[in-house]
């Protein structure tokens, strides 16, 4: 990084990103697929099994819920589990957690809002909206995400701990965005009709904020291939795949320009992942579908390896 900063606290700002993004994604899922479990037709498990499959929980999961999948549980694991790495109340106190090791490096509207969201959702109020409404619910998660990036944006200097706060953010998306395209590409396509079809394949663009941006771009023509296509590829959609890569390379580039002595490696292999996205074709991204997202669930991870080598464990990389 261009001036000192301590790893720690460097660790701690790009893993409150990690966190945000993740509890929102989450969020987006659970509510996006419930509504689906009401609209289909179709076994309950065959809704439910791909949130399992995506949030990295399928064996943890079967392994304390022997049986159908069914939803109540999926919702209740990934939202109250303290067992679970990825269940809601685990990631926002992950958050808190960060945010406050970095209170004077963010801003005190950043702090006072995560510090919000984990005291509603670890308090009585959050458990009453959870039984009232579970719509409500997860609408409140992701608003209070939606706030927390905007007051990244509007409160922080824009200097190394906004580009670490997003890097975390965005790789974190590109992940998350890849799991989900993959899991109802692979586990439901084969199984629906042409109208369960387009309906799973809209809640996918739900789940990524992604309708109206890609009625846009593709009115009428909400298949399969065209929505992987569009949040794989789409290079102006800030929840598309590319776009998320893009910029995360592009803060991991600031955060280490060329001639400082850390990082090099992360920024090399992000520009790889960078490069090879964007040079993919829409035939070659519908006909290879579940490698290319496989690869990028892959670096994606990877990298979060090798930025805790280059940046975060206090060691130059070699």
């Amino acid at each position: 990084m261009t001036t000192p900063m301590i790893a720690r606290i460097a660790d701690h700002l790009f893993w409150l990103g990690r966190y945000v993004e993740r509890a929102d994604a989450t969020a987006r899922l659970l509510n996006v697929t419930r509504t689906l479990g009401l609209d289909a037709d179709g076994p309950e498990a065959d809704v439910w099994r791909p949130i399992i499959i995506a949030t990295g929980e399928e064996d943890p999961y079967t392994a304390r819920h022997p049986g159908d999948v069914d939803g109540e549980e999926v919702e209740r694991y990934l939202t109250w589990d303290e067992a679970s790495p990825v269940s809601l109340v685990r990631t926002v106190r992950a958050a808190r957690e960060n945010a406050w090791a970095v209170r004077s490096t963010t801003s005190l509207e950043v702090w006072q809002a995560i510090n919000e969201l984990h005291l509603w959702l670890d308090g009585p109020d959050g458990r009453r909206m959870f039984d009232r409404s579970r719509h409500e619910f997860y609408r409140r998660i992701q608003r209070f995400a939606q706030l927390l990036f905007g007051l990244t944006q509007s409160t922080m200097l824009h200097d190394q701990a906004l580009d670490l706060v997003w890097l975390g953010v965005l790789l974190e998306r590109a992940g998350q965005v890849a799991r989900a395209i993959d899991v109802h590409h692979h586990a439901l396509m084969g199984q629906a009709d042409q109208a369960v079809d387009a309906m799973i394949w809209l809640a996918v663009l739900r789940v990524c904020s992604g309708y109206e941006p890609f009625a846009r771009r593709r009115p009428g023509q909400a298949t399969g291939p065209n929505v992987a296509e569009f949040l794989l590829l789409e290079k102006d959609f800030p929840r598309s795949i590319r776009f998320a890569v893009s910029e995360a390379h592009a803060a991991l580039a600031r955060l280490c320009p060329p001639g400082t002595p850390a990082g090099q490696r992360s920024v090399a292999r992000l520009l790889t992942l960078r490069g090879w996205i964007d040079a993919l074709d829409p035939a070659a991204a519908q006909r290879d579908l579940h490698a290319i997202l496989t690869h990028v669930v892959d670096e994606t991870a990877a990298l979060g390896s090798l930025l805790w080598d280059d940046l975060f464990s206090g060691r130059t990389g070699a």
